[in-house]
């Protein structure tokens, strides 16, 4: 039995989540998110709290119903405060600019790299090598930063890259005379 999937998630006031079936609806101050869970969890209303329970007793229903309590955990705080990642772009000539919903990314590569931002996600473009990644669905903002870092992570010896702010980095020793 899941312990996380056990504890009920508190709704707040402004926030209003309606369930229909297995698809859960989180409207709140931030904006509105919508997700469809499988059927092997039960999703209930009840005093201001949703609760979570696996519907048979298979092993698959225990995994997936913290799993499932656990995004709607953060379904309800993405609509209430949002969710950002900062990263920091490290190296001689290493910039960002933005245009419109694209993210120009100059990242040492004969050419640049042209980034179509996503749908619910802002990019804030701060001195040319700072970015926040901000929107209001965990999964949007986790995978925007992690397809930005993609394109040049983070090298050991120099440490030239994208990194997330917050992640550490194993630096290498350069050549021994």
């Amino acid at each position: 039995m899941s312990r996380i999937g056990k504890l009920p998630v508190d709704i707040p006031a402004g926030v209003k989540v309606d369930v229909s079936g297995t698809t859960v609806k989180v409207e709140g101050p931030k904006g509105k998110l919508e997700k469809t869970f499988n059927s092997a969890v039960a999703i209930k209303v009840e005093d201001s709290q949703v609760k979570v329970s696996p519907s048979d007793s298979t092993r698959f229903a225990n995994a997936m119903y913290g799993t499932t309590r656990s995004i709607i955990g953060n379904m309800v705080q993405g609509v209430v405060e949002g969710y950002s990642k900062d990263l920091e772009i490290s190296g001689v000539g290493f910039q960002a600019n933005l245009k419109g919903k694209v993210l120009n990314l100059k990242l040492g590569f004969s050419h640049d790299i042209n980034y179509d931002i996503p749908e619910g996600v802002t990019i804030a473009v701060e001195g040319g090598t700072k970015l926040k990644v901000s929107g209001i669905d965990k999964h949007m903002v986790g995978q925007a930063a992690a397809s930005i870092k993609k394109f040049s992570p983070v090298e050991p010896y120099k440490g030239k890259g994208v990194r997330i702010i917050g992640e550490h980095v194993i630096r290498k020793e350069g050549k021994s005379v």
